[in-house]
């Protein structure tokens, strides 16, 4: 937890669930949740599975499965997410790209073309 008064700058990496209610100046990068709370304030990139959004976000939020701005949200951020639920009262500015969020998928690459036998010319 980032308490209220408290101002971290740098990168925040965090393997589980993280509350801000202090202030964040840089990247936070979450392997769980992130919850802003209404006092916190992020200035960065932020980037996590799950995100509640009750302070203020100013930078790119990537979000692989769920982000909900609630109604005292306030952020100005460019938005990518798998879903968004967003509360009456949340402001937000900025554009937001849904749909699932994926890394490389190693099935995903280029197969090749299946290989025709060709026919021997002594047949």
């Amino acid at each position: 937890m980032i308490g209220e008064g408290t101002v971290v700058e740098g990168t925040l990496k965090a393997e589980s669930d993280i509350r801000i209610r202090g202030s964040v100046v840089g990247k936070i990068r979450v392997e769980g949740k992130a919850i802003i709370a209404q006092e916190g304030d992020v200035n960065g990139d932020l980037v996590a599975t799950n995100a509640d959004i009750s302070g203020s976000v100013q930078g790119l939020i990537q979000i692989s499965d769920t982000l909900v701005l609630k109604s005292t949200a306030r952020v100005n951020a460019d938005i990518k997410t798998a879903r968004l639920v967003v509360e009456e009262g949340a402001v937000f500015d900025g554009k937001c790209e849904m749909g699932q969020m994926t890394t490389v998928n190693r099935e995903d690459k280029k197969k090749a073309a299946p290989v025709t036998p060709l026919k021997s010319a002594s047949a």
